[in-house]
């Protein structure tokens, strides 16, 4: 057995050096290239004493419980932080002045400062792609420069965006009609991922703000994603295709869920308005203009983004501003740009300790890797960002959950957290007893002072939003104090009774106040966290912009397209031959046999649109026929 000496320091005052002897590796065995991430002769993260001091400050913070923390008169000062509107609260997180010490040490022993640097100088860190990360570069004003590869990207950006807002107003001013000469006032937006769930995010945080609902007043934005024909159904249903304007958003144009859907609806518009409609009625946003070309798109109404941008990170790009601008108007994606550079450069220049993305990423750390807590619950107290959870799911699970450093070498702990969430007060009445009474999972509260609607009804106590805010606040108590037994008892309740109602508390959170919800405040919003998962994957030491995770499943999906096709084809189950298990074998014989069962047995070209109930959705084949008998 070997005995590591390790030199710590654990205490904010100066103390001596205390040598603590390590008999095994952090958490795990470490299989290293080399002595650092970095080449530079550094040790890796987690065998710095940085690390180890947090490590060993645990057992500190273990005995202790945010009831006796939250008595403390100064703590709510010493742990808030405000930035531009946005206050703060973790006083609710288990820690002490140390803990935010020894964190604060570990960014910096992680090189945090410079990685922030490289990422905003345009270098390329995402090193398995060998791309710059540059999505801050999408709402950089006109006057900045941002180079990467020695060219300044943001004339480029600004070119997009000024030909976005020229489209968009030709369109909503009516001076871009569709092929009947009818104003196209509904916009059907094609894409998966990042192509969706983050425009989602902000269509649906946008569509009751007062003013920007008024700007999209008799217009309608939806989101095809899925390939499954039911969300074809649900995104055309009611739409008529004269009136509507498709946006197919793929980067590479190739990805098989978007043009699959995307030539299922150019076969609804065709159908409705002859093979002429799509240069009218389809515009895309993608870097391969050739497939755009022979998809049937002209070139001039394909809106580029570049390879510096992430999927999970390109709402801020032709993906999402080209549908927002449509729907509410440029000026209103203006302002959720300059919301997002707010926090930005807020997270490029402030200091670590006050430093909010920052912040959020190192109790992260804190929670996941050095207080065990694998799990994270968004919990916005307002509805107006109900896919708000959702869309950072993808943020932040897709950027970080990786299991090899920068130099692919095996973790020796566990990286990235399960995401979940839903808007207040919904999920009380869903999973909140998992977190009062079961797991302990850090939550992240997000209230808004102002909301968007206002109801009071008189004779009330409190008007529905502030009834919705009470909520707010005492859920992050409840789950910081619990109830003791002691309280239970002096209450008369039974003994047999009283495990059952006792709440231990002592469960972190951190509280998010917002101004209001209007274009600017989300755009700040998105960048908060943004920049709190490149926070993570730096210290981590991961990188945090790649995703080679979602491979493996499209490449046997492709087998099993394949695979399926023949079996109809040569009218054969799959066999074992096809090279698959005995599982998958019989599970995909017995899909095959109940779907030759159907009305319309595969491989009948069977048009989604009858799944909708509409005069003005007519699958091809009966519109022939109608002709025919006419």
């Amino acid at each position: 057995m070997v005995f590591t000496p390790i030199l710590l320091r654990i205490s904010s005052a100066p103390t001596k050096a205390r040598t603590v002897c390590r008999t095994s590796a952090p958490e795990a065995p470490v299989q290293t290239n080399g002595a650092a991430a970095d080449g530079s002769g550094q040790l890796p993260i987690a065998y710095s004493p940085e690390w180890l001091a947090l490590r060993e400050h645990t057992k500190e913070v273990d005995s202790l419980h945010l009831r006796d923390l939250l008595m403390d008169e100064e703590r709510a000062e010493h742990f808030s932080r405000e930035h531009n509107g946005i206050y703060m609260d973790f006083s609710r997180q288990t820690m002490t002045e140390t803990t935010l010490r020894l964190l604060l040490n570990l960014a910096e022993r992680a090189g945090l400062k410079g990685k922030i640097a490289d990422m905003f100088a345009g270098k390329h860190i995402n090193h398995t792609e060998d791309r710059a990360v540059l999505h801050t570069a999408l709402r950089a004003s006109r006057d900045e420069q941002v180079f990467t590869d020695g060219k300044d990207v943001v004339p480029d950006v600004h070119a997009v965006l000024d030909r976005i807002k020229d489209f968009s107003e030709r369109v909503r001013s009516g001076e871009w009609r569709g092929a009947t000469g009818k104003k196209l006032k509904d916009v059907v937006a094609v894409g998966i991922g990042g192509s969706y769930l983050g425009p989602a995010f902000v269509h649906t945080a946008l569509s009751f703000d007062h003013k920007s609902q008024e700007e999209a007043e008799g217009r309608k934005l939806r989101f095809l994603a899925n390939v499954d024909p039911v969300d074809v159904a649900k995104a055309l249903h009611g739409l008529r295709a004269e009136t509507t304007l498709v946006i197919v958003v793929s980067k590479t144009f190739t990805t098989t869920e978007t043009m699959l859907n995307a030539r299922t609806v150019r076969t609804w518009l065709k159908a409705e308005l002859g093979p002429e409609a799509v240069s009218k009625h389809m515009v895309a946003v993608s870097t391969n203009l050739k497939l755009v070309k022979e998809f049937g798109i002209d070139t001039e109404n394909a809106f580029g983004f570049w390879d510096w941008v992430g999927g999970r990170y390109s709402v801020t790009s032709a993906v999402g501003v080209l549908p927002l601008a449509l729907q509410y108007g440029y000026e209103k994606v203006e302002e959720f740009l300059a919301g997002a550079r707010d926090v930005d450069q807020h997270f490029r220049t402030a200091p670590f300790a006050s430093n909010l993305p920052v912040l959020l990423g190192l109790l992260s750390i804190w929670n996941s890797t050095f207080m065990k807590r694998s799990s994270i619950a968004i919990l916005p107290y307002c509805q107006a960002l109900a896919k708000f959870p959702a869309h950072i799911q993808q943020v932040s699970m897709e950027s970080l959950g990786k299991q090899v450093s920068m130099e692919g070498d095996a973790l020796p702990f566990k990286a990235g957290e399960v995401i979940f969430g839903e808007p207040g007060t919904n999920g009380q009445h869903s999973f909140y007893q998992l977190i009062h009474q079961g797991r302990v999972v850090p939550a992240e509260f997000i209230g808004v002072v102002k909301s968007q609607q206002s109801v009071y009804l008189k004779g009330e106590l409190v008007s529905n939003h502030d009834e919705l805010m009470c909520n707010f606040f005492a859920q992050a108590d409840a789950l910081a104090m619990g109830k003791e037994s002691v309280a239970l008892r002096a209450e008369g309740l039974p003994q047999s009774i009283i495990p059952h109602k006792t709440f231990s508390g002592n469960r972190p959170s951190t509280s998010l106040l917002l101004p209001d919800m209007t274009p600017f405040t989300v755009g700040q919003l998105l960048s908060l966290y943004e920049n709190r998962v490149a926070v993570q994957g730096f210290i981590w030491d991961i990188n945090a912009f790649d995703q080679w995770g979602v491979e493996l499943g499209k490449v046997l999906a492709s087998k099993v397209r394949t695979k399926m096709h023949e079996a109809r084809t040569k009218l054969r189950k799959i066999l074992k031959e096809d090279g698959f298990n005995p599982s998958s074998r019989k599970m995909i014989n017995r899909y095959l046999e109940g779907k030759a069962q159907l009305l319309y047995p595969e491989p009948r070209d069977v048009f989604p649109c009858e799944l909708i109930h509409s005069e003005a959705c007519v699958a091809p084949w009966d519109k022939h026929e109608s002709e025919a008998e006419d």
